[in-house]
């Protein structure tokens, strides 16, 4: 398999249509080597317009999807930036190469170790990975220019909006199967933040999510 061939491809066909033409995130995407992220049996899929299993009920996202994310993030190169769900550790290897530093959490420990060795090996220092439930018990930290759920939710904690910086930018895809928005929230001042429902798409949920309250009758 010519995997250069296969990342242009994905790019020209999947990721330009879907709306994602800025040239640095485009450039990423041929430094960042996403096979080598994939897990070994489901390496030939790896540019393939799909979601990739990892085991746990999760999946790698598509590859639009996170080129899409990192677009609208804006990502700049002074930002310190909060991951919840580390996955296969591709698109944190994404937002370690645009940021000053990373934090990624997730709850399953095997998604970690794995992802830390393969983050090491490509030379990315600026990420530090931790298991947890970031969705419950994870310390209410503030001071992320940049938050990414990649699990989706159907209620977005205010939690997450609240370790913001002003001018802060956090990616999470909200709502419940089959109807789920992507939402870009930007905090414009202390306290406050604005809401752009970007696309539509459904994910994986993050395990622990927050649910609304049910009605009782």
């Amino acid at each position: 398999m010519d995997m250069e061939q296969a990342r242009y491809n994905m790019v020209e066909q999947q990721i330009r249509p879907w709306d994602v033409l800025d040239q640095d995130v485009l450039d990423l995407l041929f430094k960042v080597r996403r096979e080598d992220f994939v897990p070994q049996a489901h390496r030939a899929l790896a540019f393939v317009d799909m979601e990739i299993p990892l085991g746990h009920g999760q999946a790698m996202w598509t590859p639009k999807l996170e080129a899409r994310a990192i677009q609208e993030l804006a990502i700049r190169a002074t930002d310190r930036v909060l991951e919840i769900g580390t996955g296969s550790g591709y698109l944190t290897a994404l937002l370690a190469a645009e940021a000053a530093a990373v934090v990624s959490v997730d709850i399953v420990p095997e998604f970690t170790a794995a992802a830390t060795q393969k983050l090491h090996a490509h030379g990315f220092g600026n990420v530090t990975l931790h298991t947890g439930d970031a969705a419950r018990d994870w310390p209410d930290e503030a001071g992320f220019d940049v938050i990414v759920l990649t699990g989706s939710t159907p209620l977005l904690a205010d939690a997450f909006r609240r370790r913001l910086r002003v001018g802060g930018r956090l990616f999470a895809i909200v709502g419940e199967a089959p109807v789920m928005q992507a939402q870009l929230i930007t905090c414009t001042a202390p306290g406050a933040t604005r809401s752009v429902t970007l696309f539509e798409t459904c994910v994986a949920p993050l395990q622990n999510a927050p649910h609304p309250a049910a009605f009782v009758f």
